[in-house]
């Protein structure tokens, strides 16, 4: 069984959930591939302090945004599928519309068409009519829309724990445990 997986990071709010699912797939066998935007590089210099190179350095490769030559760009390269953590409304809108204009909207676009799974962790809030069409959208294309919402009843102690929760969730998605999600229990 193939086990590559893209990580895809937006420039929403939450960057913290891709360099986490990044960590925790760091040393298990699954291979990542990683497409960081433009606005996402802004993002981790604002909410984390983790350079550019130190977030490279959790994947196993790393692309350019522009770089649409990259094998994670066609559809005979062989992946699980992809996690975008956190997605904006920009990068959702743009895959909804079938917008391939840089390698993380093309390696969406190549999960769907080969109906791999994508997986989409949609950072905003309120929503309006257009994000919700385009949600809607995606996920009659086969999309999973997974904000990151928090659980409680789990007793989080930490933002950590809430992090891990969510990122550990989307992993259950593609069958990854790495045990770190502590499970509903009956009472």
């Amino acid at each position: 069984m193939n086990k590559r997986i893209i990580i895809g990071i937006t420039g929403a709010s939450g960057f913290i959930y891709g360099a986490r699912l990044l960590e925790l797939l760091h040393d298990t066998p699954y291979e990542t591939h990683l497409v960081v935007s433009k606005a996402a590089q802004q993002t981790r210099a604002i909410e984390s302090n983790l350079s550019a190179k130190e977030l490279y350095a959790l994947a196993d490769y790393h692309y350019a945004i522009d770089n649409i030559a990259a094998p994670i760009a066609s559809g005979s390269y062989p992946i699980m599928g992809m996690i975008i953590a956190p997605c904006s409304m920009s990068t959702l809108a743009n895959i909804a519309m079938g917008n391939s204009n840089n390698l993380l909207t093309r390696a969406a676009d190549v999960t769907l068409k080969e109906r791999r799974k994508l997986v989409l962790m949609a950072r905003e809030t309120p929503l309006h009519l257009t994000h919700l069409e385009n949600m809607l959208k995606l996920s009659q294309m086969g999309a999973i829309i997974a904000p990151p919402v928090p659980a409680f009843y789990n007793h989080p102690a930490s933002i950590d724990d809430l992090v891990n929760h969510n990122v550990g969730r989307v992993l259950d998605l593609f069958d990854i445990d790495v045990n770190i999600v502590k499970r509903w229990e009956k009472p």
